[in-house]
Formats: structure tokens, sequence, C-alpha cells
């Protein structure tokens, strides 16, 4: 096996120790490590943040905390894709499935064959999704970024009476003299023109 290739680490919870056993085999022949097991949802979620696992399944019907209000937790932090387990073809089980983020169903009883394909495209959906809010981050900081350098570039305009050129070549070169990004730069001449414009008390 390739050393840099690392299995998926999955976290388990049903509340029937057969079904547990069974899907820590089936798991572990397909492959996978089954990082931990639980038999009710609170403690699935407290094993899923302490643990921070590639992927949870969670049997729908458990004590103390059913799988879709875990699931939802567990979505909701951004821990692990989650994949549900369930004897129920109930909508309103699916309804709620949906709201919490699941990314993938097995119908019990499940077979072996059933159960790598659900895994392998929850990881996947699970990673575009990352992908794409990360993307979405980036975004949303580079137009943060030009709003703030437009607001500077407007200040030296004003103060200095440099033309929009001139503005946006000054601070790219206090940005390479210091060696700082030009948004902490035109951060700067915002503070600065701020304390300057307050009053004097």
């Amino acid at each position: 096996m390739n050393d840099e290739y690392r299995r998926p680490r999955i976290v388990i919870a049903d509340d029937e120790s057969i079904i547990r056993m069974d899907l820590r085999e089936i798991l572990t022949n397909l492959g996978y490590e089954v990082a931990a097991e639980a038999s009710d949802g609170q403690t699935a979620l407290e094993l899923s943040r302490n643990l921070r696992p590639d992927l949870v399944i969670l049997d729908i019907k458990m004590p103390a905390m059913d799988g879709i209000e875990a699931a939802h937790h567990i979505s909701d932090e951004r821990i692990a894709p989650v994949v549900l387990l369930t004897a129920y073809s109930d909508e309103g089980l699916i309804g709620r499935a949906k709201t919490a983020g699941v990314v993938g169903y097995l119908v019990k009883p499940f077979r072996e064959s059933e159960l790598m394909p659900v895994i392998e495209l929850a990881l996947a959906r699970f990673h575009e999704m990352r992908l794409m809010e990360s993307e979405v981050d980036d975004l949303r900081e580079k137009l943060e970024a030009r709003k703030t350098i437009e607001r500077a570039k407007g200040v030296l305009m004003e103060v200095h009476g440099l033309t929009e050129a001139e503005a946006f070549s000054r601070m790219r070169r206090t940005s390479m003299d210091s060696r700082k990004s030009i948004r902490d730069v035109a951060e700067a001449i915002l503070l600065t023109h701020q304390v300057e414009s307050s009053p004097s008390s």
C-alpha cells in the first residue's frame, strides 16, 4: 500500500451491537478504519467532535439523541459527512435528514456491495462542498480587500490631490517597501485618516 494513502477513518453509531459488529467487519474488509463506535447519538456526536473522522455513519433511531439530530450538529460544525442507516422509508424522516445535511443513506438490511459506493460518494461530495466554501471565502476576502483599497485610494486622492493611478502607485510602492499587502497599507491609510479627521478632545 502507498505510504501516502491514509485509510478513511469512520465513526459508526447504532443501538444494536450486532449491527455495529457487522458494520465494523464490512468496513474493515473494504479497507476503511473504524475509529470508534457508539450506541446513541449523543456519544456519536462527542466522539465525532473529539476524533474528527472522515465520515460518520449513524442509525436514525437511537436513544439519548437520534441520528438525525446528531447529523445536524455534525454537519453544522463541518466535522465530517454523514451517512444515515435506516430501516424506514418514512418521508418525514427523509425530509428531516435532508435539512440535517446528510449526504447519503443506507437502508437496512444492506449488502457489502452497497456500502462502498455510498461512502465514496459521501466523501467526494463533502470534499467538493469544502472546496466550494473555500472558494466563496476567498472571493469574499478579495471583494473586501478591493473595497478597502478603493476607499484608501479615495482618501489619497482627496488629501494629496493625486489621480487614481498616482494614488494606487503610491500604495503599491509603500506595500513593496514595507513588505506588507496592499490591503494592509490601505487599512493603515484609512486608520490614519480617521484619527487625523477626528475632532480633538
